[in-house]
């Protein structure tokens, strides 16, 4: 797995700076004896500085090893074995090599006990087991962190591929829901009808122009003209059985929220609480600042006949069957939020038999 080149010449910095540091204190550690008895060999500190120091070079031959091993991925039992073999030799050549070493620099061979010469042996193979360890450990770490990457990134393309395809769903359910609402006004007042395609097309033109731009986003009175420009369309058709009662914050006007996160709200209401019935009736739509909960609230609230669920339902997805069995919108605009702004963002819904139906939006705001 490949490690970022900053992060690399990091790591050999680093070694190089520990083994340089080893190396002056195992030229020390040699002459502590003479050290306490006043007398210090700068030459002989010197030699073993120097013939310690090679390890290093052998040594970092673990790291290309270790990325061979990696990638072709075998067992751990035949890792541990290959290392096990490598070390045995790392071993067996520091012996030779240091006996070479005395060799050159003193002229004799150290004439020793092999109990003598198994700690050295057995030093050599474990620090053999530190570097590989740590080798191994960085590139398990690496290999960890661009998992992760990946995972974030395949995670931010699919709510991307998902958003998308919501908003698609959720376009042709709008137009198919307007283009019903303009052919049955055609029958009844074709004059009625030309001005309401006008305003449709003004509201194609918001869908179209958010969809090339590829900004998901608009600002709150963006998608509230946009509200506006739908109610007068269906105020053609609906005539005084639709009262409208705007609540909106002007502070809250210029806040980022999804666009056409509030026109099926209003789609949805019409549909089941203005359509069915021949009596006046009141939707209410209000936005809100909750600073305690840095959130935008946004609330469609009609006086129609609700649903029977519970009251104070959270997130029920559900109340769209008892709406009408076929409802998208609010299904839609919950796996939005869900999406963009996961649980910092909350889709409530109040009804209840005869009292009207509500849904609250919370947004949370930057």
């Amino acid at each position: 797995m490949p490690i970022n080149e900053l992060n690399t010449k990091r790591m050999w910095m680093f070694y190089s700076l520990a083994w340089i540091v080893y190396s002056i204190l195992i030229g020390f550690i040699v002459q502590f004896d003479e050290f306490n008895q006043g007398n210090f060999n700068w030459a002989m500190a010197t030699r073993t500085v120097l013939t310690t120091l090679p390890t290093a070079f052998i040594l970092a031959l673990i790291w290309p090893l270790s990325a061979k091993l990696n990638h072709a991925q075998i067992s751990t039992a035949r890792l541990v074995t290959i290392h096990f073999v490598c070390a045995f030799a790392f071993a067996c050549f520091w012996h030779f090599f240091g006996i070479a070493m005395y060799y050159l620099l003193i002229g004799t061979i150290p004439q020793r006990s092999i109990a003598w010469y198994i700690w050295p042996f057995l030093y050599s193979m474990m620090m053999y087991g530190v570097i590989a360890s740590i080798f191994h450990g960085l590139r398990s770490s690496e290999s960890r962190r661009l998992q992760d990457l990946a995972f974030t990134q395949a995670q931010k393309l699919l709510v991307s591929t998902e958003l998308n395809a919501l908003r698609n769903k959720l376009n042709p359910h709008f137009l198919f829901n307007t283009l019903n609402s303009i052919i049955a006004l055609v029958r009844k007042d074709a004059v009625a009808a030309e001005a309401a395609l006008f305003r449709f097309s003004d509201m194609l033109r918001y869908i179209l122009r958010t969809e090339k731009s590829g900004q998901d986003r608009v600002t709150l009175d963006e998608e509230l003209d946009f509200v506006r420009d739908y109610l007068s369309l269906e105020s053609l058709r609906l005539g005084q059985r639709l009262q409208v009662e705007w609540q909106i914050d002007p502070s809250t006007t210029a806040i980022s929220i999804p666009a056409l996160s509030v026109q099926p709200l209003v789609e949805n209401s019409i549909k089941h609480a203005f359509n069915p019935r021949s009596q006046p009736g009141l939707l209410t739509i209000k936005a809100e600042m909750r600073h305690a909960e840095n959130c935008l609230r946004v609330s469609v609230q009609d006086d129609g006949p609700g649903c029977d669920v519970t009251a104070n339902t959270t997130t029920n997805s559900n109340v769209n069957k008892n709406q009408g069995g076929e409802g998208m919108g609010l299904r839609t605009i919950e796996r939005r939020l869900q999406l963009e702004y996961g649980e910092r963002a909350r889709f409530t819904i109040e009804t209840a038999p005869g009292g009207g139906f509500a849904v609250h939006l919370d947004i949370p705001y930057q």
